[in-house]
């Protein structure tokens, strides 16, 4: 959408006229990391567009219903792993992923173990009581979780496996990265976390220059090249979780997710083929 005279100048009014939205909906699509002006990521409501400036949106997350079914990987009598979908909160939100569950499921007491990030898919682990929890959680801050991602890159990366050791946050961090397979301008990669620091893998990927394709907060910010702007959302998956059950020990909680529909488009999209 190119600019005219006439058009209104902040962003969040013109979207409003162009897309026939209200501006809170016109705020969210900015709020979603959506936007590009002069193919460049804008999220800033009030930024002032010039006669002439190129505006392009990219496809649109999809928001969950209310009524939102949530796929159970796997249950027992006190804890279940979700498959998460993007575009939802983990807990803490009455249009959480948890929120959702405690009434699809019908236990009123579920609670989020650990988190995802809002647009971060896969495996996510409940606990149905408050007992549950704590023995999941006194679990999770030992080294004894097995954590796999998998991320759609930006650009070729250079090793078939590297370690990334940088601290987060004055914390230490571990990022054990394996190339899957790699195209021209982007890699598919398997990652596993040793650690669990706020967007560790995202700010890890981001500081090899290696950035997850979709991210609009880490990721790379000037879209040259135009598949960029086709990318829904941060092309992070979390594949596989493994753990000792917290209330037996002697057995092992594995859960796999596999890779949602639109992660493996933009494996296509990048010509790395459809993945499983």
């Amino acid at each position: 959408m190119k600019v005219s005279t006439t058009d209104p100048k902040v962003l969040q009014d013109f979207l409003a006229a162009k897309l026939e939205l209200s501006r809170r909906g016109a705020k969210d699509v900015i709020d979603q990391r959506r936007v590009w002006v002069n193919k460049k990521c804008i999220w800033m409501a009030r930024f002032q567009l010039k006669t002439g400036d190129t505006v392009e949106t990219s496809k649109a997350i999809p928001k969950a219903p209310v009524k939102f079914h949530v796929r159970v990987l796997w249950s027992n009598d006190n804890y279940l792993v979700c498959d998460k979908p993007a575009g939802v909160v983990s807990c803490d939100d009455p249009k959480s992923v948890e929120t959702l569950l405690r009434t699809q499921e019908n236990i009123p007491t579920l609670e989020a173990v650990h988190r995802l990030d809002r647009d971060t898919t896969g495996c996510l682990m409940f606990a149905k009581n408050h007992a549950a929890k704590e023995a999941a959680i006194e679990i999770f801050k030992t080294h004894k979780v097995s954590k796999v991602y998998h991320a759609v890159a930006a650009g070729k990366f250079p090793y078939a496996h590297q370690i990334i050791d940088a601290p987060l946050d004055n914390q230490p961090a571990v990022s054990r990265v394996t190339r899957e397979s790699a195209g021209e301008d982007a890699s598919f990669l398997r990652i596993r976390i040793e650690t669990g620091r706020t967007n560790q893998i995202r700010r890890h990927l981001a500081s090899v220059r290696a950035p997850v394709v979709g991210d609009r907060v880490f990721g790379i910010k000037n879209a040259r090249d135009p598949r960029l702007m086709q990318v829904p959302r941060q092309m992070l998956h979390a594949s596989t979780l493994e753990l000792p059950n917290p209330l037996d020990v002697k057995t092992q909680i594995k859960v796999h997710s596999p890779l949602p529909a639109d992660f493996r488009a933009t494996l296509k999209l990048f010509g790395m083929g459809k993945k499983k």
